[in-house]
């Protein structure tokens, strides 16, 4: 009996030791579907909280990046996840920088093993979690400095962050080879490559999106995601106005911090009744769309790992994305590739889709499965807890 009751305080002192006490911090809010950061936490925290972690994330007060409309209930636990509202000052070019001052210092002064940090952005407050004797890991989601969007001052504090992170950081993930790169060469520091993942999706029928916009299935080409400069919708809608084909165009998602260039493509796409913007979708609008879209298209300029891009392979999409090193470590050769904002190769490339159904299926038969294969969340779970114990 003495023999056993020690086996059972052994087990309970290793269980102790192999749970882990995390704090998630730059995102905006979970659930969400604002930006693939949001969905990247989500599926981190929830998965580890199923492997008997402790995770808190941080998340931002305010309204969706898409408007008030879309706000949820704000939740103090989402599956087994302790969510967190931080101090946020509501306003464009404050929300952020307030939100990661406030959940920096909280996760700085909680009782924490590892605090996680996010985006470049978010990454310049990660000395103060560091000084107060946290391990602290950075995830660079993309090289934000060079967005488009940011103005010079907003573009220095986000390379700040980045040089933060090279200082103070335990460890920094990144999510492409190339960004790995792109550090050793700046500044000598070595990174992780762990990859972003994605999990099997199950094909819905046309439904609500042939009632809402008369979509049916193999009817339209489709790019879905935040409406940004980087992403390069402008390319796609000039190419798309000279191709020939009765498909349509759905652009579909929402602005991020200001509609000037969402009024820019619906300016550039006028006089097109082929085109069509959904706004902000999510839901069941969004698993239509991704089942029946004929042809999937990521235009970007720039991009960290494209989440968008490893959804549409999993609902088994043909594909036809830019030739940064971001989108064409993703496929291989599973899908098809343009040169970088070279509109007139888009345009050939759709005409070339557009008239060949046959090679469009024989794409759409092997997405799903290599996708599923390459990129597992388990096996990125695994990988970050891994490191997180690193040393």
């Amino acid at each position: 009996m003495k023999f056993k009751g020690k086996m059972q305080r052994k087990s309970t002192k290793e269980k102790q030791i192999s749970s882990l006490k995390i704090a998630m911090l730059g995102h905006k809010r979970i659930p969400s579907r604002e930006g693939g950061i949001e969905v990247v936490v989500e599926e981190l925290s929830t998965r580890m909280v199923e492997k008997g972690h402790h995770v808190t994330c941080y998340n931002r007060k305010g309204h969706h990046v898409a408007g008030a409309k879309f706000d949820t209930e704000h939740r103090k636990n989402y599956k087994g996840v302790r969510c967190v509202d931080v101090l946020t000052v509501n306003c464009r070019g404050l929300a952020a920088v307030t939100a990661s001052i406030s959940a920096s210092l909280r996760a700085a002064l909680g009782n924490y093993d590892i605090v996680h940090v996010h985006a470049e952005g978010p990454a310049w407050m990660c000395w103060l979690p560091k000084l107060l004797g946290k391990k602290v890991i950075v995830t660079i989601h993309g090289l934000d400095h060079q967005r488009a969007k940011w103005g010079k001052f907003a573009s220095f504090s986000i390379r700040t962050g980045e040089k933060n992170a090279v200082r103070f950081a335990d460890e920094i993930i990144v999510l492409s080879s190339s960004v790995q790169q792109y550090f050793l060469n700046t500044y000598g520091r070595k990174t992780n490559f762990i990859p972003n993942g994605v999990g099997r999706k199950l094909s819905r029928p046309a439904d609500r999106i042939t009632g809402e916009w008369g979509l049916e299935r193999g009817s339209y080409l489709l790019y879905l995601g935040r409406i940004v400069p980087e992403k390069g919708i402008h390319y796609l809608i000039n190419a798309f106005k000279k191709t020939d084909t009765d498909k349509k165009l759905v652009i579909a998602g929402g602005s991020s911090d200001t509609d000037a260039y969402m009024e820019q493509l619906r300016t550039l796409a006028g006089g097109d009744s082929r085109i069509l913007f959904t706004g902000f979708v999510q839901g069941r609008l969004k698993h239509e769309l991704f089942s029946n879209a004929y042809l999937y298209v990521l235009p970007s300029d720039l991009e960290g790992m494209p989440l968008s891009l490893l959804e549409a392979m999993s609902y088994g999409n043909c594909c036809l994305v830019s030739d940064i090193p971001e989108c064409t470590e993703v496929v291989e050769d599973k899908a098809v590739t343009f040169q970088k904002s070279d509109t007139a190769d888009l345009h050939k490339k759709l005409q070339q889709l557009c008239g060949n159904p046959q090679q469009v299926k024989q794409y759409q038969d092997e997405a799903a499965d290599f996708i599923c294969r390459k990129y597992s969340w388990e096996d990125v779970v695994n990988r970050t807890v891994a490191l997180y114990r690193r040393g």
